[in-house]
């Protein structure tokens, strides 16, 4: 049996001691308080600072705050930030584990408030850039219990805006339900619900202390508050397709000078403004550091859009040299790979695509996702190979006979097979297929329209072309109209009912190109500038159904057109286009064989130069090497190739090179067969 007397010394002894741990603890503390004055979390004397906080008080929040916030802001990938996530959450539990009384008496009186300010900015260092920390490494279960704690402690003015943070990461991970984090509904139409619940009970909450908090800070103290969740809404409405409300925030955004052009900008492509993107994009906008930056991905799909490919090279060149590895470059490398293939690049295409796939995205600052990022990959491989067993048909008319040319047929068709099985199990196994794969130019979609018909049209035809023609009953966007009328034509065309297809497409043209009533004309006529790409499709189409025609005048007219709009696409659409060629300069036994590979290629040369396209290539030798000067115009004298530059040393692969450089394809000067497996 212990003794009473024991009983007591041994409690008087750790009295004692606590007591005196307590005033170590808080003189250490102190003397953090007053050395991290002039060095902020950010600094670049932090970290050291940090460590030293630590060392005198690691139960003490300060210096773990200041490891976590170096960190964060000095973090790039996606290990930097599980790295800064450990000491910013220890800092976030030992906070509100010391001060969380505090911070539930906070606004009992602005006197109180004043004293302990301190604390409640560091509660918001420490909370947002956990929650920018979390978000950037997805995981949004842990941001809503974090919110949950903040909110716990019913701050009267919401500094933090916990429910337009609740609507936006419902929006964000819309597509994933509670089996995958516990916070979310079983569709994507409840989680959206839930994401517009969320933005409006945030301006419930701003009303209920409207009063209290225009005393403490003025009349105008919640502009800013609504701003921020005006900035939610408008991006879930746009999702929506409730565009008039889509228009009111933006409105609302932009009256109060919070507005993001890039998201705006997103919003015109959706409903067919091209020219109004292109505007909006290019205004400037402050963007994070390490972030997606969206309108270096967009953009270029806006140039691709009007045949500008060789723009949308060099500009996505540029930006991921000045970026670097860092978030959003895989992005911008995508957008690179689409940019190559519709230039007829395919081998830095194939390149790209690869960088793409084998790098580790992080996304942030963006709604688009890692499921995103990997079927658009995987579609882009797709519509690579189509144009790969495309061009060995362009580049060899005799491909049949050859067994190198039948066995990479195989071989890619074999692949493409494969790559197709694993895009269809993605598109099944996508909820939100509909709204970012058929509806066509959503703007959190990051696939083109072309890219989709290309995926659909071996698909179910009964299926694709009732719900096109639907969309034509039931979309509001009048400018996009005239792509659901393309899907059917082309649906037709590939389902076997050309004279219904030519029909459509005919009466298609003639809409889109005019003349239209006046009050319908901005809607109705699609722009020669901004949608080159459109009117290409629709050209190829009404070539493709006339081609076999006994009377060849309307085959002759509308592949010219083509040809005139967007001269790369031609050789991987299977027309024979009438040419005639003029060879200048030297002709030696090298050239010749040059020539005669290049008048292999699935070309209609033609001798009469009255109303065909006429080309001329120039040779010169220089030493050892050859140089080739390319030069081609229209049926109607416009220059679609202009002193465009091959130099060689073998004839090997320059005959087909010069082939497609012909219609437009860009590339490396020095050519070599080797060298044009690299990226240009």
């Amino acid at each position: 049996m212990v003794k009473p007397r024991f009983v007591v010394s041994f409690i008087f002894c750790l009295l004692v001691y606590f007591s005196g741990y307590a005033q170590r603890n808080n003189a250490a503390r102190y003397e953090i308080d007053a050395k991290r004055i002039g060095v902020m979390p950010n600094d670049k004397d932090a970290l050291p600072r940090s460590r030293e906080f630590i060392r005198l008080d690691s139960t003490y929040y300060v210096g773990w705050m200041y490891e976590g916030v170096y960190k964060f802001e000095r973090s790039s990938d996606y290990l930097g930030y599980k790295y800064a996530i450990v000491p910013l959450r220890k800092a976030f539990d030992l906070l509100t584990k010391d001060f969380g009384n505090t911070f539930k008496k906070l606004f009992s009186s602005p006197m109180y408030y004043m004293e302990n300010q301190s604390r409640f900015n560091d509660l918001y260092i420490i909370s947002t850039t956990l929650q920018q920390d979390y978000n950037n490494v997805e995981m949004p279960d842990s941001v809503m219990a974090m919110l949950d704690k903040i909110d716990s402690y019913h701050f009267q003015k919401d500094f933090f805006s916990t429910c337009n943070e609740r609507g936006w990461l419902y929006h964000r991970y819309r597509f994933f339900n509670g089996d995958k984090f516990d916070f979310l509904k079983n569709s994507v139409e409840e989680n959206e619900k839930m994401a517009l619940h969320s933005c409006y009970q945030g301006f419930e909450k701003i009303q209920k202390n409207q009063a209290v908090n225009d005393y403490w800070y003025g009349p105008h103290q919640s502009d800013e508050d609504r701003l921020i969740i005006y900035h939610n809404l408008a991006i879930i409405h746009a999702y929506n397709q409730h565009y008039d409300s889509c228009e009111y925030y933006y409105k609302k955004l932009e009256e109060g000078n919070r507005i993001l052009w890039g998201n705006y900008a997103e919003l015109q492509m959706e409903i067919g403004n091209f020219d109004k993107g292109m505007e909006y994009f290019a205004k400037h906008q402050n963007i994070r550091e390490h972030g997606l930056d969206e309108q270096c991905y967009f953009v270029p799909i806006l140039n691709v859009f009007k045949g500008n490919t060789k723009l949308a090279i060099s500009a996505t060149l540029d930006k991921i040299s000045k970026s670097g590895s860092i978030p959003g470059f895989g992005w911008y490398t995508i957008a690179l790979a689409r940019s190559y293939l519709y230039d007829g690049q395919l081998d830095s295409c194939e390149f790209y695509l690869s960088k793409a796939a084998n790098f580790k995205e992080v996304h942030i600052g963006t709604t688009l996702t890692q499921s995103q990022y990997e079927f658009t990959i995987n579609l882009l491989k797709v519509q690579l190979n189509d144009r790969k067993i495309a061009l060995i048909k362009f580049q060899n008319k005799g491909w049949w006979y050859s067994f190198t040319d039948v066995y990479n047929l195989v071989a890619l068709k074999i692949e493409n097979y494969l790559n197709t099985y694993v895009v269809v199990n993605q598109l099944a196994n996508n909820p939100e297929r509909k709204r970012i794969v058929y509806d066509l130019f959503c703007n959190e979609s990051t696939i083109t329209f072309d890219e989709t018909m290309g995926l659909l049209k071996n698909f179910s035809y009964s299926y694709f072309q009732n719900k096109y023609v639907n969309y034509q009953l039931t979309d509001k966007r009048k400018k996009i109209q005239r792509y659901f009328k393309l899907f059917c034509s082309e649906l037709k065309y590939e389902h076997g009912d050309e004279q219904a297809s030519a029909a459509e497409a005919s009466q298609l043209l003639q809409q889109t190109s005019g003349p239209a009533p006046n009050d319908t004309l901005n809607d109705v006529l699609a722009d020669t500038a901004t949608e080159k790409l459109f009117y290409a499709r629709l050209y190829e189409l009404l070539a493709k159904t006339h081609e076999g025609d006994d009377e060849k005048t309307k085959y002759k007219m509308y592949s010219s057109k083509f040809f005139e709009t967007y001269p790369q696409l031609v050789p991987f659409s299977g027309l024979k286009l009438p040419m005639h060629l003029t060879v200048t300069g030297e002709m030696d036994e090298m050239v010749t064989k040059v020539i005669k590979d290049l008048k292999g290629a699935n070309i209609e040369w033609v001798n009469e130069t009255q109303g065909e396209i006429t080309s001329t290539i120039q040779f010169t030798k220089k030493g050892k090497q050859y140089e080739a000067i390319v030069n081609v115009k229209t049926a109607s004298g416009t220059t679609v190739v202009k002193n465009e530059q091959l130099v060689f040393k073998n004839e090997k692969g320059v005959g087909q090179e010069l082939a497609q450089r012909l219609f437009g394809k860009g590339g490396v000067v020095e050519f070599e067969e080797t060298n044009d497996k690299l990226p240009h």
